[in-house]
């Protein structure tokens, strides 16, 4: 979700006409964010929520990309889901074990018994009388029952094991998901309050233009255009701030909903995460690493098993089953005057006839096998397409990343000539308006590249499947 939203924002961002102020810019920005979130919310709802913890204090919580990461771990909705879907997947394989294992039932009775002679088809005479009883008498029980073999239980046991496995890579894999989401939402964090304290200089900077151009207004240097000019664009700078502002709380009531704080805690974070430049391996490297890596893929193949599996034990119910049962009981009027029964039975079964239900099942188990064929080929296709977009979009950024440090230093470097050549008199206040305006410009690409590229380095994590354990080594910095 990430990355797509990314990539919508980017796209509408060129599209736009360089004449569209930069507030209008954002605000459309902004509305193809809440565009892409609601195109995308089906498939990211649980990896964006959290079950929240504990409730809020006074304090200010400090919050590394560690801490964050280690509570989405046990907060995040996605996360916990998937740990009880493992749960519900070894609950399954249990059941399905216990058809192969001996089944033992053991009971105590006390039982009082009179019995009408004329339910039993005696006459009435007078030897025998009408009604027998009331008597009783007292038993205990223990019945053993026994599979010996039947191949659909052993199939149906093995595909409940391999699903298992799946389930617990899978397990890992959200983990992985999580950590992108969480990271990319701390990285937002750090963008936003990079843009504000950003627009801050660029409010104190139209700040004191308005203020120069005031004075020199005053004491007859200055026309007035300048003056007006000035106070445009210095409530221009204010509104953009903010705009800036209201993002970077957004930004912190995203992240703190990824990972679960309590509601309403206050926090600050405590890494930065500034441009690292990173040696990723080659892309054939990659793709041999996430094909040993990946857990999704890794499950896929588990599910892919399962299903064989579970045709085999469809295709083999018309095979026969050996089993055996046996019965003890000791039965008397009292515990004290008691004999033992025995009684031991051993049997095969075989379906003989079975309304088409067995070829019913086969076809379903076979559907069921196509599908997770078809699924695991489609994800080594997008663990391709994951690897190599990833690569792209890290070389893409990391050249972005330096020609807006070049343009930066250009836009700075502009300014100041612009402010001297302003108060020396030489120029009006138009020169100096858009130079601010290329300075915040270029101070946008600058933060945008940046963080373009921390995520580009965590969705090349993601895309190895190493994300979970690697992602301070792939972001670099001291988390």
């Amino acid at each position: 979700m990430v990355s797509t939203k990314s990539s919508v924002i980017d796209r509408l961002m060129l599209s736009l006409p360089h004449s569209w102020s930069r507030p209008g810019q954002k605000m459309l920005a902004i509305f193809a964010g809440v565009l892409c979130a609601a195109l995308c919310a089906a498939q990211s709802s649980s990896v964006t929520g959290s079950v929240p913890s504990g409730t809020a204090t006074n304090t200010v919580v400090p919050l590394s990309l560690r801490d964050a990461v280690t509570m989405a771990v046990r907060y995040n909705l996605g996360s916990f889901e998937s740990a009880q879907n493992e749960r519900a997947a070894r609950g399954e394989r249990l059941i399905a074990l216990s058809s192969l294992l001996p089944q033992i039932d053991a009971g105590v009775s006390e039982r009082v018994n009179q019995v009408s002679t004329a339910t039993l088809g005696i006459p009435k005479n007078p030897i025998i009388p009408p009604v027998l009883g009331p008597f009783g008498y007292s038993g205990t029980d223990v019945s053993l029952n026994q599979t010996l073999f039947s191949l659909p239980a052993i199939r149906r046991y093995q595909a409940a094991r391999d699903a298992e496995q799946a389930a617990q890579l899978s397990y890992q894999d959200v983990l992985d998901v999580v950590t992108l989401t969480v990271g990319s939402a701390y990285l937002q964090v750090i963008e936003a309050n990079s843009r504000v304290e950003a627009q801050e200089a660029q409010v104190r900077n139209a700040k004191a233009l308005f203020d120069q151009a005031t004075s020199e207004y005053e004491s007859g240097t200055r026309p007035r255009i300048d003056v007006a000019r000035t106070e445009v664009q210095l409530h221009t700078e204010e509104y953009t701030l903010s705009v800036d502002r209201n993002s970077f709380a957004t930004a912190k009531i995203a992240l703190a909903r990824a990972i679960g704080l309590p509601l309403g805690q206050e926090f600050t974070l405590t890494d930065q995460l500034p441009y690292a430049d990173l040696q990723p391996p080659t892309v054939e490297e990659a793709l041999e690493q996430a094909d040993e890596s990946r857990s999704d893929l890794r499950a896929s193949r588990d599910l892919e098993k399962a299903a064989d599996r579970a045709l085999s034990a469809a295709k083999s119910q018309r095979l026969p089953s050996v089993s055996t049962q046996t019965d003890l009981s000791d039965v008397g009027k009292t515990f004290g005057h008691s004999h033992g029964n025995f009684e031991f039975q051993a049997g095969v079964r075989m379906p003989i006839f079975t309304g088409e239900r067995i070829k019913g099942e086969i076809e379903q188990a076979r559907a069921g096998a196509e599908q997770r064929k078809a699924e695991a080929e489609n994800l080594r296709g997008q663990v391709d397409y994951d690897v190599r977009t990833a690569f792209l979009n890290l070389n893409a950024a990391t050249e972005q990343v330096n020609v807006a440090r070049r343009n930066l230093d250009l836009a700075n470097e502009n300014l100041t000539r612009s402010k001297d050549r302003f108060s020396s008199g030489v120029t009006d206040s138009v020169e100096v308006v858009q130079a601010e305006q290329s300075l915040a410009s270029a101070n946008d690409q600058y933060i945008t590249s940046t963080y373009n590229h921390n995520l580009s380095k965590l969705e090349l994590a993601r895309a190895l499947g190493i994300a979970r354990n690697s992602y301070s080594e792939y972001l670099g910095g001291n988390q």
